[in-house]
């Protein structure tokens, strides 16, 4: 939900994100995908894939979601930690929540780096 609503949010040419887990599941939940579809959000088409030691290097900022232990530590990245919980089988109540929680940490990411569209 963060890099759609960053993507959304974010001027392309300035700033883009990639979704990646360190346990990322086979598909996109259902429940996840039915809230960010209420935004206009279509994330049929995407796959979730594992974050690598590579693509977190390539990173400026890593946002990580309470991932602990396993969430990669890498110097010269700045690394925020949005300790949210897991939207996987919630009700699309909770689910909504959890949405727009995060889409208020990406718009102050986006607003504070003067990234937004214009």
């Amino acid at each position: 939900m963060a890099a759609a609503l960053f993507n959304l949010l974010a001027d392309p040419a300035l700033a883009r994100a990639v979704s990646a887990g360190t346990e990322p599941g086979d598909r996109v939940h259902p429940e996840v995908a039915s809230a960010m579809a209420e935004l206009g959000v279509d994330l049929s088409g995407v796959r979730p894939r594992l974050l690598t030691d590579d693509l977190a290097r390539s990173a400026q900022v890593l946002v990580t979601m309470g991932c602990g232990e396993n969430c990669p530590i890498v110097p010269g990245v700045r690394r925020l930690d949005w300790p949210l919980p897991d939207p996987k089988g919630l009700p699309l109540q909770e689910v909504r929540k959890i949405r727009d929680e995060i889409r208020s940490h990406v718009l102050a990411l986006v607003t504070e780096n003067g990234w937004q569209r214009h």
